[in-house]
């Protein structure tokens, strides 16, 4: 029987855990802390609950409740046919579950749906055999259609070995923490062009507890845009430019009900003042984004932006990138957490590159790609109009669309627009189609007809709506994962390589990512102290007692018997990816100075992203009542691990 996907949502979540192989039962152990896994010094046991266990007070003694499904438990002893658990790392033992209604998880990772928008909707099969057959078949995009539809008319065969599909709109699991554990996976290449592709087998649980509904809400899809602007001497024309065109937009919208709900702000930047005074600021909000129906402070705010430096930076490349930041970290997009802008848009205007975050004049120490990975963990899509004007040059008009085109991206999509010889007939004409597909979202939301077909948009920008659309409408219909089933998916679409259906992350708890931070830290301030090749020689020798000294502390989750950067941190091993510093050894190390200037600036970026995280309550949840501040946990994706 096919299960199809329900359309209630809440916000509790079941239960979802840190988990590695158990092994096989072996004596009861009355000890304070859970079995470790074999081969292991840190990783200890866990297991999932499946639908229907009971927890006992002793081995074939009374039942003490019905558990959820996906309850985490470590696992504190074993006999044959029975694990004995308890819900935290420190609080010892607290009863007695049955074997046989435990699922063993051989990974700390799990799985989070991608927003589907540009791609089919995916299907999970009873087995990897299945699976295989839809990808290889011959008619693939045929067969794939027609199985979606029987899913829909719940009519399919139960021989196809379909045993769920994907939600139709966008499950968030940064919003709303889900569980998907991988169970299995397999390393393989995609059918279609044999790139690298993970085939996954995905158990799911409800998100809502038992007879809790959701309330229902009005439709009220609304769009925040943030201008970031550079009022550096240059760029006066280009922001009289946005002016225009964002006027002639707002006046046709003012007092409609399009209007009503397009929303604005603004945020300049230029350089570090302390290098080039006069400069007046670094950053500077204008106008915080903010729910208003008279336009007028919108259009007075931008005007107000043409006020430009009247002396020049230090460089050529701006601080754009702390201007993006400001307006990530700054805006209130929840709009105090009563009604959240649906729809998130930073367009970030510029005749620069980004200072590099090793420019001493730069603010942060964060990449384009770490910032990329804050707003979309946001739902912010970030927007860049690149004028390459004469004065840039061929080569920094490269960099800077290197790095703007790594900052540009959400789901999958790419949102660079580099305006050639900076021309302000053409800048004008694009902010006023980014503009009004921004209104043409809310348009559509309301089914009437948009301002722009199809034909006179790229497709990224068809995408773009399409994905905040199906975003808003997993938020206000409460969509949620698929119930109690386990199957098999593809990572990249079967249809379409070139889209990621599901992604892999690794739930860390909150001491793991600040162990995580720390071993990044200690390793960083050693490594600026390597200079020469005897220091790179006695590197190694002081990673080991940074291990050492943080193994002392028992939150720290650390292995002392490493022979890589990484190697301390056990819990990343045997992860479906390449981790940099599982990489690192001696050699690779001692080998040139390159490589450990690259190392150091990767090690600076995620160390200040971890940071924002450690202190960011909104993205850790417990995972049990009264759980410890420590075991909260975070679903993180892998192009951010160390």
């Amino acid at each position: 029987m096919t299960i199809t996907v329900t359309e209630a949502l809440t916000r509790t979540l079941v239960a979802v855990l840190v988990a590695a192989a158990l092994v096989a039962p072996g004596p009861a152990s009355a000890q304070d802390r859970p079995l470790l896994v074999e081969g292991k010094q840190t990783v200890h046991q866990r297991v999932l609950t499946r639908p229907d266990a009971l927890l006992f007070d002793e081995q074939g003694g009374e039942a003490t409740r019905r558990l959820p499904a996906f309850q985490p438990f470590y696992v504190y002893g074993a006999e044959p046919g029975w694990y004995q658990v308890g819900p935290s790392l420190t609080s010892g033992p607290t009863g007695w579950l049955r074997a046989g209604s435990a699922v063993m998880w051989k990974q700390n990772i799990v799985a989070a749906f991608t927003n589907p928008a540009g791609r089919k909707r995916q299907l999970l099969f009873e087995s990897e055999d299945r699976l295989r057959w839809l990808m290889e078949h011959e008619a693939l995009r045929e067969m794939q259609s027609q199985l979606l539809t029987q899913v829909e008319q719940d009519s399919l065969p139960p021989e196809r070995g379909v045993v769920a599909a994907e939600p139709a709109e966008f499950v968030d699991i940064v919003q709303e923490l889900y569980l998907m554990p991988i169970l299995d996976f397999t390393q393989d290449l995609h059918p279609l062009t044999y790139e690298d592709n993970l085939l996954m087998k995905l158990a799911s649980v409800p998100l809502r507890e038992e007879g809790e509904d959701r309330a229902p809400q009005e439709d009220d899809f609304d769009v925040g845009i943030v201008f970031v602007f550079d009022t550096t001497q240059s760029m006066d024309p280009y922001i009289a430019r946005t002016q225009t065109a964002v006027e002639r937009i707002v006046r046709g919208i003012q007092g409609t009900e399009i209007g009503d709900r397009v929303h604005f702000g603004v945020v300049a930047f230029r350089d570090n003042p302390e290098g080039a005074p006069g400069l007046d600021y670094r950053t500077r909000t204008l106008l915080p984004l903010a729910r208003r129906s008279d336009k007028t402070a919108v259009l007075a705010t931008i005007r107000a932006a043409t006020e430009v430096a009247t002396v020049s930076s230090p460089g050529f490349n701006e601080d754009s990138l702390a201007g993006v930041e400001d307006a990530l970290e700054l805006t209130d997009w929840d709009a105090g957490g009563t009604d959240p802008f649906d729809s998130r848009i930073v367009i970030l205007v510029t005749d620069a590159g980004p200072k590099d975050p090793r420019d001493p004049n730069a603010r942060s120490p964060i990449g384009p790609k770490e910032l990329q990975a804050a707003a979309q963990a946001k739902g912010v899509a970030m927007m860049t109009l690149h004028l390459q004007t004469r004065s840039g040059g061929e080569a920094q008009h490269a960099y800077a669309r290197r790095q703007y085109q790594d900052l540009s991206r959400f789901h999958g999509e790419t949102y660079y627009y580099g305006i050639k010889n900076g021309a302000p007939e053409v800048f004008e004409a694009k902010v006023s189609e980014l503009v009004t597909v921004m209104t043409d979202m809310i348009r559509t939301a309301r089914d009437e007809a948009p301002v722009l077909q199809p034909d006179d948009t790229g497709d990224e920008l068809q995408a773009l709506g399409r994905a905040m659309r199906l975003a808003y409408l997993g938020r206000l219909k409460g969509t949620q994962a698929p119930d109690v089933i386990e199957g098999w998916v593809s990572q990249k679409a079967v249809e379409d390589p070139g889209k990621l259906a599901f992604e892999p992350r690794l739930l860390v708890t909150k001491n793991e990512l600040a162990t995580m931070a720390d071993l990044l830290s200690e390793y960083y301030d050693l490594g600026e102290q390597t200079r020469d090749a005897e220091d790179a020689s006695a590197f190694f020798t002081q990673v080991q007692g940074v291990i050492a000294r943080m193994a002392q502390n028992p939150d720290r989750l650390v292995a002392t018997e490493a022979d890589t950067l990484g190697g301390a941190l056990e819990f990343l091993e045997d992860l479906p990816y390449r981790s940099q510093l599982l990489q690192i050894d001696r050699a690779y190390w001692e080998s040139s100075p390159m490589n450990r200037r690259m190392i150091l600036d990767g090690m600076r970026q995620k160390l200040t992203q971890y940071r924002k995280w450690l202190l960011d309550p909104d993205v850790w949840t417990p995972l049990h009542d009264g759980a410890p501040d420590g075991e909260h946990v975070f679903a993180m994706p892998f192009d951010v691990l160390p």
